[in-house]
Parts: structure tokens; C-alpha cells; sequence
């Protein structure tokens, strides 16, 4: 998973925006009992009620007295609680007469069924998670984890519709969705056949799912939208747009996911990967029907992403880039190199790994490097990535364990600081691939060390998360483990410096690139009392708010046309924080009685505060270090 800013913006910026907490004391770890049944599962596109989809469930035939039925509180990927029972309304079951069953809704989740030897049939609607009317209260899961239902799309995250029968995740699934034939589909889970009405009016597809897992990891896409493929060495690519204003199709962005695409396969050599990867692209509209958030939720075989389709083309590309590169890395951890917490995830009362440095950190940190390695961005590009990785890990609290925090990731304090997976996790990833490039002169990384967790356990051997520190000891050298006791499972910060300097770089002051929100990872705006959003005395050190007149206790009142409020902060900062020079912006300001009108073409934007140097006399080691680190 790779949250945009909004992660940031929830926790330092706008009031009242919070994330659902577990309590700990119900985290256990259960495993999946094997079972051989068949599960048919069929979701009625054409039959909308009310905005929400029909969904109908055939079980195989219970021996028990009891079953609970549920959808899940965690998905595999997220590290936040999305309840996806709350948005299934109007649940029965019946026996095989037609006769309603009673049933008791346990919880948010679950619904327990007594005379299960009776069941035949539960069928219910369910309401999507982007339009979140008549759901007021309920956490909105994180949007590409979540579902859209519009007349000419739905994004089909399956674990949104289809749950299961607990003790039976290991049964396989038949799928069957009927829509309108003119719809474009797609998705990785195997298709196993076709048919249509005899008026021409409905098509039906079938898919088979081996078990629970791959009902929940395989996402789909029906509707009115834009279809392009390409082959990246062994691997064909399927990249589906949906633009609701048409503003962008998919082949606009076909060359670029194809670019990045196969300089990932070169860099990652021979890791194995699959035949098909299907990149899922929702463009919001930003309005109050949206998607809350925006970002990716990586599986084994797809990605899903949401941003704003009011972007910019150069600078919707180059998110795309960042975001899909780290989605596609997660093919190297977890879904090849992963723990019993995440092997036999429970949707119901997950546990949480202690390696979030790794699963989140490490991919990152590989979406970052791979670009330098193969040529797409500069040196100097890299350093300025790596800095704001700094200055952004600098917003959270730099002396929590993070394996602490990996294994109550759910729970305050660890959940208002799990975005740092994303700034802190890589430099982890960073300083580890320093070390190990200097203890084996050039030759090995943690690259090179994924390769080999991979050939160790794989995609169907998980490790034991109380281990995995000794055995990456006992593959690689004691400062490694020494790195992990004092950095990761310690409290001690990270002194950058120390690893920079085996690589001949340092720290230099003088003018940085930021963003406009922030100077050096702190937020140059602040909410108020009467809930406006106002600038700080920091935009007088912001190039691009100093020239263009903007001053302290200015209230952001409009942006692009669309009004500022505390409503819509989350959608329009996170754009904000994304904006690339060039564009043409608009931005009305209040100034007590007075509004000024900023309209002007986005520049770069300057403030002070530490940059990445070569040193002036770098030795030839350094050199050679720094050499094998950027480029493999």
C-alpha cells in the first residue's frame, strides 16, 4: 500500500479526521482451516437497487449447527481497521425452500446462522465505499481498497462484496458477475467462461478462485473505460483507465507505465514475477461522491490506484510512476517474502508482523533507487528524494521502535505514525544497502538479499517473525545485525551522516527544493478556529508563495475554483502537495476584507535547509561504494 499526502494531513493538519483503533486485546492469530467445498458467489451488475449491487451466496452444505458468515475488518496490505461489513444492508438467508433462516448480526462483520444444516442461500445488498451517503459515522476505508458503484463503472474490490464462512477461507469460489455486454472488464483472476441472455441484454462472466485469498486479491474493473496492453518481458501488461470527464484515456499513459515498467524488470534481474499485471487507474472527480484519499493497494498480480483526474498530465504521470513502481516492488516483499502474520492473515482478528521496515520500507526505498539506477532520473534528483525522505521522517516520532510499532500498527500511538514506513522505512532500507555495499566492497545489497530471502522461503514458505533479524545476521555480516538491535528494534535515531559519508556524500546548507505546502517537512498552513485554512510566518521562506505576494495569516479561500473548506482540505492539499512547475494555477486568498488573486505558472519551489554533496576530496573507495549503491 502507498498513501499520498493525505496521511499527513489527517494527522497534522485537518481536525476531526481520524482512523478507526482495534482494541489490542482481541488480536490473535488464527489459521485457516483447510476445507475442500465449493462457494458460489455471484454479483448482479444490472440489478442496482438504490446504489447498491445485489450480491447472492451459495454455500457448500454445512454438517454444523452454527456458521458465521463475515466480511473483513482488515484486508492484507492495509494497516488500518475498514469494517466492510458496514456497508452490506438488507442480509437474509434462506433454506432450500426459499424459507428466511434467522440469523444474529454479531458484530460490524459478522453474522452468525444457526440450522446451518438448513442454509442454501444468503443474499444481501451492498453499498459502495466512495459514495458514502446514508453511512454517516462509518469509517471510509482506504479508496483503492475500496468500491465504486456508478451507472458506467464499478471498481470491484471483491472483499467489499464477497465474504466467507469462518473456518472455511480455504474453500474455493465460484464467481459469476452479470453486466451490461457493452462494459469493458478486467482483472488477473482467472476467467473460466462466458455467457449471455438470450435477449442480449445481460452477459454473464465466470471466474474460479482457488480460496478466500484470491477472492480478496484479485480486484476488478467493469464499466465504461479505457483498456491498454503491453508486454514487459515475460509479463503482460494490462493498464485500465477510468477518467469519469474523459479527460485522459489510458494510452496516455501507456508509454510511461511501460518505461518504468521495464526498467523495474531489468533492475530487479532474475526475481521471478507473473505473466500478467493488471494496473488499475480511478481518476476522482473530487466532489462528494469521491474516494476518500488517494493512493495504491498493491496485490500479487494488481494494482489499484486513485488520484484526482484535475492533475496535470506531466504531473499525473510522474505520480504514476512513484506509486506503481512501489506497488509492483511488492513482489519482492511480501508477496515472496512475508511472515506467518501476513501467510495466514485473519480478517477478522489479524495479527501484524514486526518487519514493516521491510514489507513498506525496503519497497519503497526500491522505487526510489531503481529510478537512478536505470537512468530515468539524475544523481542529484535522487539526493533531493532522499532529503525529503529525511525532512518528512522528521514530522513523527523518530525515537519509536519500529518494530514496535509494526505489531500495533492498529492502535495509538503506532497508527498516527505508521506513514513513516514510507520516509523512515526506506532510509532504513537505505542504510542497510550502505552497509552491506562497504562490508562486501560494492558486490552485495539489500537487493542482492531479497534475492536470496526469496530463494529461501518464497511465495508459499513464510518465516518466523521472531527469527527473520538472526537469520539476515547470519546471511549477511554483525553490523547488520547490530544496525537492526539499535535502529529498527531500538529507539535510537539514525545518524544519516555516518552513512552518507561511507558513500564521500554530506549534508551542504543552502536552498532545497520543497513542495507548496511545506518548508523542509513542515507545514507552512494551519487550520483555525472557524475553520478556514490560513499560511504561517513559514511561507515567507516558501520561493514560490514569496513571490507571488502571498503573507503570513492569509486564508486559502479557493483553489482551481474549488472552494477551501475543512471538507474538502484533505482532497485539495493532497493535490497541492503533488503540484509539479508548469501548470497554470489560481489561487484566491482572504486578506482580512481584501481578496488576492494569485494566477500564475507553477515554479520550483525553494526554501532553506540541508542538501546531499559529493565531498570535495571523496576518496576512491567512497567513489567505488557510492558507484555499486546507485548503480547496481
Amino acid at each position: 500500500m502507498k498513501k499520498i499526502f493525505s496521511t499527513f494531513l489527517i494527522a497534522f493538519l485537518v481536525v476531526g479526521f481520524s482512523f478507526a483503533q482495534a482494541d489490542s486485546d482481541s488480536l490473535k492469530t488464527t489459521k485457516i482451516e483447510s476445507k475442500a467445498g465449493t462457494i458460489e458467489a455471484s454479483i448482479y451488475l444490472t440489478k442496482i437497487v438504490n446504489d447498491k449491487v445485489p450480491v447472492t451466496i451459495i454455500p457448500e452444505r454445512f454438517k454444523q449447527d452454527t456458521v458465521i458468515y463475515r466480511l473483513p475488518k482488515v484486508i492484507p496490505g492495509t494497516y488500518a481497521i475498514s469494517d466492510f461489513g458496514n456497508f452490506i444492508d438488507d442480509f437474509k438467508a434462506y433454506d432450500k425452500k426459499g424459507r428466511e433462516l434467522d440469523f444474529t448480526r454479531k458484530d460490524e462483520n459478522s453474522w452468525m446462522i444457526p440450522n446451518a444444516t438448513k442454509l442454501r442461500k444468503i443474499t444481501y445488498l451492498v453499498n459502495d465505499t466512495f459514495d458514502v451517503e446514508n453511512t454517516e459515522g462509518i469509517a471510509t476505508p482506504f479508496s483503492p481498497s475500496g468500491t465504486n458503484i456508478e451507472e458506467d463503472n464499478f471498481l470491484l474490490n471483491l472483499h467489499g462484496f464477497i465474504g466467507y464462512f469462518e473456518g472455511f477461507q480455504n474453500s474455493q469460489y465460484q464467481l459469476d458477475i452479470t453486466s451490461n455486454p457493452k462494459f469493458n472488464s478486467a482483472s488477473a483472476l482467472q476467467m473460466v467462461g462466458e455467457e449471455f441472455s438470450k435477449d442480449s441484454l445481460t452477459a454473464t462472466q465466470h471466474y474460479y478462485a482457488p480460496r478466500y485469498f484470491d477472492i480478496t486479491d484479485n480486484p476488478m474493473m467493469y464499466g465504461d473505460f479505457e483498456i491498454e496492453e503491453f508486454q514487459v518481458g515475460n509479463i503482460k501488461v494490462y493498464l485500465s483507465v477510468y477518467s469519469p470527464n474523459k479527460i485522459y484515456k489510458a494510452i496516455d499513459f501507456k508509454e510511461t507505465m511501460f518505461e518504468m515498467m521495464k526498467a523495474q524488470k531489468a533492475y530487479l534481474g532474475d526475481i521471478n514475477s507473473t505473466a500478467r499485471y493488471d494496473i488499475f487507474l480511478y481518476l476522482s472527480e473530487m466532489n462528494e461522491t469521491s474516494p476518500s484519499g488517494f493512493g495504491a493497494l498493491e496485490h500479487h498480480t494488481s494494482t489499484v490506484v486513485v488520484m484526482p483526474e484535475s492533475m496535470p498530465i506531466e504531473a499525473l504521470k510522474k505520480s504514476m510512476v512513484d506509486i506503481v513502481s512501489h506497488e509492483f516492488f511488492h513482489i519482492v516483499t511480501p508477496l515472496s517474502i512475508h511472515s506467518e502474520d501476513v501467510h495466514y492473515f485473519d480478517y477478522y482478528e489479524p495479527t501484524f508482523s514486526k518487519h514493516l521496515w521491510m514489507y513498506e520500507g525496503v519497497t519503497e526505498y526500491f522505487a526510489t533507487l531503481f529510478q537512478v539506477d536505470q537512468g530515468l532520473v539524475s544523481e542529484d534528483d535522487f539526493y533531493n528524494k532522499i532529503m525529503s525522505k529525511i525532512q518528512n521522517a522528521s514530522m513523527y516520532d523518530d525515537t519509536m521502535s519500529f518494530t514496535e510499532m509494526s505489531e500495533n500498527v492498529l492502535i495509538s500511538p503506532y497508527q498516527e505514525n505508521y506513514a513513516n514506513v514510507y520516509e523512515k522505512g526506506a532510509l532504513i532500507g537505505m542504510c542497510l544497502d550502505i552497509l552491506m555495499r562497504e562490508e562486501s566492497d560494492g558486490q552485495r545489497g539489500i537487493l542482492s538479499l531479497m534475492k536470496e530471502l526469496s530463494l529461501k522461503y518464497g511465495e508459499n514458505q513464510p518465516f518466523d517473525d521472531e527469527a527473520l533479524f538472526t537469520i539476515i545476521e547470519e546471511m549477511t555480516y554483525p553490523s547488520i545485525g547490530e544496525f537492526f538491535k539499535t535502529y529498527v528494534v531500538g529507539s535510537t535515531p539514525i545518524n544519516y551522516s555516518y552513512y552518507f559519508e561511507i558513500v564521500g556524500l554530506e549534508f551542504s546548507e543552502g536552498q532545497v527544493e520543497t513542495n507548496y505546502i511545506m518548508n523542509n517537512g513542515e507545514l507552512i498552513l494551519e487550520p483555525t478556529a472557524n475553520g478556514t485554512i490560513r499560511f504561517l510566518d513559514l511561507v515567507l521562506e516558501n520561493s514560490f508563495w514569496k513571490e507571488n505576494g502571498a503573507l503570513p495569516n492569509d486564508v486559502i479561500f479557493e483553489i482551481n475554483g474549488t472552494k477551501v473548506t475543512m471538507a474538502t482540505a484533505e482532497q485539495i492539499f493532497t493535490e497541492v502537495y503533488m503540484w509539479e512547475p508548469g501548470p497554470e494555477v489560481e489561487v484566491k486568498l482572504l486578506r482580512g476584507d481584501e481578496e488576492i488573486i494569485i494566477k500564475t505558472e507553477l515554479t520550483q519551489s525553494y526554501t532553506k535547509g540541508n542538501g546531499l554533496q559529493s565531498e570535495k576530496y571523496a576518496s576512491p573507495v567512497k567513489l567505488e561504494i557510492r558507484d555499486s549503491w546507485l548503480k547496481g
